[in-house]
């Protein structure tokens, strides 16, 4: 009989020790309810002992927790249609509020995500989604977090996962930034012809101070020509040595091109100067004709003479054929 009761007493010990203890986990937190009310403090992780029929426990995750939030659609503040979709890091910090404030955070963390998320599409532009995200980033974990500090949950970080834009307006977009690559190809393209260009004009510039450069350089060519062991080799005359010719020829002195000059060809007489009488001396016009010297007419019974078309000479003037 003795041995019975023994038996049930170590039994009933063995069922109230097993009400009575409970391990908690290492990423879990203890929320002790007695009698209803939640005690001040919550049990670490370990072995904890609890009042059977008068205290229960919940658990409560304090690990990282990663949500990811639906695409929402929206319109931007430039007026562009687009979906975003995000992802949410939040963990519990305190255990307590978390299982009284809220009736399930998980649930409530993702609602003001969601709408967060919604709100920050229509107040930024397309360009600010795409390129600055990290403001984004910033300004969408504090719209989630100013709630649910209240509900004992800390947000991590908020980050933008996609951003999906319509066909049309990645046309656009892809266009735009081929002109813009194509723009840029130019300028660089015209930077280059224009440093080149300083570049030989300070080349033209030492070589007309230094025309033995000039002659180097064509010594260079030529060897640059020749190491290509063409059959042919074309020697370009320089120019230099054109202009030393001229120089040349404007230093001679007037004595030297008066020498090297040919005399100018008289020009023929005018054809009214001999057809222009001669002065007679008055005297010697008041002599006979037979004893003027300077007798020009024609003798008597002679031809009349004719000038040439030259002027120089003359001939006589055809008989007249006599009437028949």
């Amino acid at each position: 009989m003795e041995a019975v009761i023994a038996v049930v007493a170590i039994v009933i010990v063995l069922g109230f020790l097993k009400s009575a203890l409970r391990v908690v986990n290492q990423v879990d937190r203890g929320v002790v309810f007695r009698f209803g009310r939640a005690l001040p403090g919550y049990r670490q992780p370990g072995m904890t002992f609890l009042i059977p029929m008068v205290d229960r426990m919940r658990k409560v995750n304090v690990q990282v927790v990663t949500m990811p939030i639906p695409t929402q659609e929206g319109i931007t503040k430039d007026n562009v249609s687009v979906k975003v979709d995000a992802v949410v890091y939040f963990r519990v910090t305190d255990p307590v509020r978390a299982s009284i404030e809220v009736q399930d955070y998980n649930f409530a963390v993702g609602q003001v995500a969601q709408s967060s998320l919604r709100s920050i599409i229509g107040k930024s532009d397309l360009d600010d989604l795409l390129s600055d995200r990290e403001r984004l980033h910033e300004g969408l974990a504090l719209m989630i977090d100013s709630p649910a500090a209240g509900w004992g949950v800390h947000i991590d970080r908020v980050e933008i996962k996609d951003v999906q834009l319509p066909e049309s307006l990645k046309r656009s977009m892809s266009r735009q930034a081929e002109a813009e690559r194509e723009r840029r190809a130019r300028v660089i393209t015209a930077d280059g012809e224009f440093q080149a260009a300083q570049q030989l004009a300070n080349a033209s510039r030492i070589m007309s101070d230094t025309p033995e450069a000039m002659q180097l350089r064509l010594l260079q060519t030529v060897v640059e020509v020749a190491a290509e062991k063409n059959s042919t080799l074309v020697m370009p005359f320089p120019v230099e040595l054109l202009r030393y010719f001229e120089r040349a020829a404007q230093n001679l002195s007037p004595a030297e091109k008066k020498s090297g000059a040919e005399p100018a060809p008289a020009s023929p007489p005018e054809v009214a100067d001999l057809a222009k009488p001669e002065a007679v001396d008055p005297a010697q016009a008041s002599r006979p004709a037979e004893l003027a010297p300077n007798r020009t007419g024609p003798e008597p019974g002679s031809a009349p003479l004719i000038p040439n078309q030259s002027g120089l000479d003359q001939k006589p003037a055809p008989a007249p054929e006599p009437e028949s």
